[in-house]
């Protein structure tokens, strides 16, 4: 039996984890989450090789993979609450070395996080876009939709 999900907010540990405070005894071998899907394809594609980084629009689940496969990044959690400058001549300044923008869902997104993806995907050479799902919409409440990371 394997367990699937596009929610990137845990690694397999994280989900594991959740699996043994239910009393599932599941392998982390048998889960597969978005999260470790890009990082699969990171690892498949020999990213860490090229000696460039991701910036990740996303939480702990998507930077805990990364970890794992040895793939340098930036942002996520660390960028929550930032505000670019936006003043006359002001600009925001990025990193020409990441090579990879990864987004999953995340609750702190902010106009720093969306203005630092796009002049990476933008400005650098060859720098890949990766989302981690689709979705429109998510059902973070009863009451409403809310937009999904796939509004990104």
């Amino acid at each position: 039996m394997f367990f699937v999900t596009n929610n990137s907010t845990k690694s397999r540990a994280g989900y594991k984890k959740k699996f043994d405070s239910l009393g599932l005894n599941v392998p982390a071998e048998e889960i597969f989450s978005s999260s470790f899907a890009a990082a699969a394809y990171l690892e498949q594609t020999k990213f860490k090789d090229t000696g460039k980084k991701a910036y990740v629009i996303g939480e702990i689940g998507i930077l805990e993979e990364l970890d794992l496969i040895g793939v340098p990044y930036l942002g996520g959690p660390e960028d929550a609450g930032k505000v670019p400058p936006m003043g006359p001549g002001d600009k925001l300044d990025y990193d020409k070395d990441v090579g990879a923008v990864i987004v999953g869902f995340d609750r702190n997104i902010n106009y720093h996080k969306i203005q630092y993806a796009q002049l990476c995907i933008n400005e650098n050479e060859g720098c890949e876009f990766i989302a981690t799902n689709t979705d429109a919409v998510t059902h973070l409440t009863d009451a409403q939709e809310w937009a999904g990371n796939g509004s990104m």
